[in-house]
């Protein structure tokens, strides 16, 4: 408490407002349980807060100004009033084509960035043709192979003027390979891309399992990234560190805050265990987070997470750049709060989350359909998510000011604990030797299993609602149509490859792939370079990432008890 306020005739009043007029309220009425009186974290909440509890004399050094340390109220001065959040809808399915065609109709709704979701085999490195391909080629993504599916994708696209992010993380490398001789043929000049790899392999071992190799191999692959963009693509973020996944897997926005912010850590580490300069690589950090229903919380934590980020490149790695301590982030609205049970619900629960990440100064978002529990989405529900962003930005009025929330009492205290809490796991990562260690021991997938298990008890005991599900909940569904998939698209999608294998000039592949083997058994050399070439003579994703396998191994998970 500062020795500079007199906080003690507010204690008073509210001792007295507390003994008085609220037990009087309480006599009459009971609250709701305890359970129910908690943030989706558990954290408990005070009936109130007042001045007390935000100390104005900590202005600076905790809230500060936006686009100035520690950053809390936003990496821009202006935030929104300058320029609104990009509004991006992840988007891939079936096909290049499909998929371009859906890109060129958001586009043509407004949307300002693409947001690029693979299917499964390219999301681990196998062609639409490898035995274990079979039955998911094109489901949750746009099935790519070579260079032609991406040359296919990106048709009529000016990546001069957009900014495109893809979800890709164990083959990022590749399909970044793949985007910048994309470029090339369009006569764009690499230093003007602009866009976002994920590239963001801890996760993956700990939340969605999308990994290919062992974590040092991956990792030396995301130092060659990082080295490459910060000398070859200076507006391109190089890794996305990924929260999202980590929430989706059910952990609580304290464990989101702290595990995402370890696995940066250790990427950070790592690029300077490279030899890289922090102030050469940092700006190119992007962060990507989940934005749930729990809106005061979930503002507070992307504010907490702003500062917590600064101050760790600041004191533990001497960053004198301003842009190398700023969380600049995607957010994603929660597919996991989605239910199949009364899908029209889900567009007041997505409208909600987009609320909470704007309020919180998100720098880009992607709303989630309403039919997403049930296929992937229609275009008419495609249309309604993006409408929601606009709606935001140009009716409600939360994009006029800078962090319009800050200074709200319980705002800044939920700022603070979530802070707290999210530091005592980092100490404990810390304390097992950095975040690989931690996931290798299982740790941190127990922690996030422990508490998405709390979370399905709370549900099943009706502690925690989602309504139509465990409450209010409706014994007649409405029929919808949903997207259904193109029954002949894996058909297609072989042809297609089997074509460029036809095509390609075969010694040229075998000599490309050669070189890069080579290049993969000698620690010291940059794989960007030897990957673009074979993308350049169309091998394809499986060819690379099967020399990458040759040499690296492939990496089995190990059960967590």
């Amino acid at each position: 408490m500062s020795d500079q306020i007199d906080f003690e005739p507010i204690e008073t009043a509210r001792q007295q407002w507390q003994e008085t007029v609220l037990a009087d309220a309480l006599s009459k009425h009971a609250q709701r349980d305890e359970e129910g009186l908690r943030t989706a974290s558990g954290i408990p909440l005070q009936p109130l807060y007042d001045p007390s509890d935000d100390d104005p004399c900590t202005y600076l050094e905790r809230q500060g100004f936006p686009g100035c340390f520690p950053f809390t109220r936003g990496v821009q001065p202006t935030m929104y009033r300058g320029r609104y959040w990009t509004m991006r809808q992840y988007a891939g399915f079936g096909t290049a084509e499909q998929t371009n065609a859906r890109f060129r109709y958001l586009l043509e709704q407004g949307q300002t960035g693409l947001s690029v979701a693979f299917d499964l085999p390219t999301q681990v490195g196998l062609d639409s043709d490898h035995a274990l391909a079979q039955g998911e080629v094109g489901k949750v993504g746009v099935a790519i192979d070579t260079l032609r599916d991406m040359e296919t994708l990106l048709a009529g696209i000016p990546l001069d003027k957009v900014s495109t992010s893809m979800t890709i993380n164990a083959p990022a490398a590749v399909l970044l390979a793949m985007y910048i001789v994309v470029a090339e043929s369009q006569d764009v000049d690499w230093s003007v891309l602009r866009g976002t790899i994920q590239n963001d392999i801890l996760k993956e071992y700990v939340a969605r399992g999308t990994y290919i190799f062992p974590p040092d191999p991956s990792m030396r692959l995301i130092r060659n990234t990082f080295a490459f963009c910060s000398h070859r693509l200076p507006k391109w973020n190089s890794i996305s560190v990924s929260g999202y996944h980590i929430r989706e897997a059910g952990a609580t926005a304290v464990q989101e805050v702290a595990f995402t912010l370890a696995d940066a850590i250790a990427y950070v580490e790592t690029a300077l265990g490279a030899g890289l300069n922090v102030d050469e690589f940092a700006g190119g950090l992007s962060f990507f987070f989940s934005a749930g229903s729990d809106l005061l919380e979930e503002v507070a934590k992307f504010r907490a997470a702003r500062r917590m980020w600064a101050h760790i490149m600041k004191q533990r790695f001497g960053a004198q750049s301003a842009r190398s301590m700023t969380m600049r982030f995607h957010s994603q609205t929660s597919g996991a709060a989605l239910t199949a049970q009364q899908p029209d619900n889900n567009v007041a629960r997505v409208t909600l989350h987009a609320l909470a990440a704007v309020l919180g100064g998100t720098q880009s978002l992607h709303t989630n359909s309403r039919d997403e529990a049930l296929a992937l989405p229609s275009e008419d529900s495609v249309q309604i998510a993006l409408r929601t962003q606009q709606i935001l930005a140009h009716e409600s009025g939360v994009a006029n000011t800078v962090d319009p929330l800050a200074g709200s009492y319980v705002v800044e205290a939920l700022t603070d604990e979530i802070e707290s809490r999210a530091l005592r796991y980092l100490e404990q990562i810390e304390s097992m030797g950095g975040m690989v260690r931690a996931i290798e021991s299982g740790y941190v997938q127990r922690e996030i299993a422990d508490a998405a298990y709390t979370y399905q008890r709370q549900l099943e005991e009706g502690k925690r609602v989602v309504v139509g599900l465990n409450r209010y909940v409706s014994t007649q569904e409405p029929r919808r149509d949903i997207m259904r998939h193109d029954p002949g698209l894996y058909d297609a999608q072989l042809a297609r490859l089997s074509e460029v294998r036809f095509e390609r000039d075969e010694l040229a592949v075998l000599h490309a792939l050669r070189s890069l083997r080579s290049a993969a058994q000698q620690e010291d050399q940059n794989l960007m370079y030897p990957i673009i070439d074979c993308v350049r003579r169309y091998a394809t994703l499986g060819e690379i990432c099967g020399e990458l396998r040759s040499v690296f191994g492939e990496h089995t998970q190990q059960g967590v008890v």
